[in-house]
């Protein structure tokens, strides 16, 4: 059985999956490795980011098991996970869990 994928997940701590192609609302996320799929409510640029699970404002955005933001919003499942609802790391936030530094350099 050939089975496609439309996007990837490369850690399961991961909260969002990085789309394959554009994808339009009420088209189904299917992530390559994982059996999750995820009904997608809004357009996604080919190489962005989608949630793959609730995010709440103020949370961590954790993309290859790194944090790689900070959520400025509540985001959904199936919702773009861009700079309109990401913001940056300041020193004391780059930490997965409160363990592993991000290296800044």
């Amino acid at each position: 059985m050939n089975q496609t994928f439309n996007a990837l997940k490369l850690n399961e701590l991961d909260n969002v999956a990085v789309v394959l192609k554009n994808i339009e609302p009420g088209q189904l996320l299917t992530i390559k490795g994982f059996n999750e799929k995820i009904l997608v409510m809004k357009n996604i640029p080919y190489g962005h980011k989608v949630a793959t699970s609730y995010i709440r404002n103020n949370e961590r955005i954790i993309k290859y098991g790194e944090c790689m933001g900070i959520s400025t919003a509540e985001i959904l499942p199936g919702y773009h996970v861009h700079v309109f609802n990401v913001r940056g790391l300041r020193e004391e936030e780059r930490y997965v869990n409160n363990e592993e530094h991000i290296s800044t350099q």
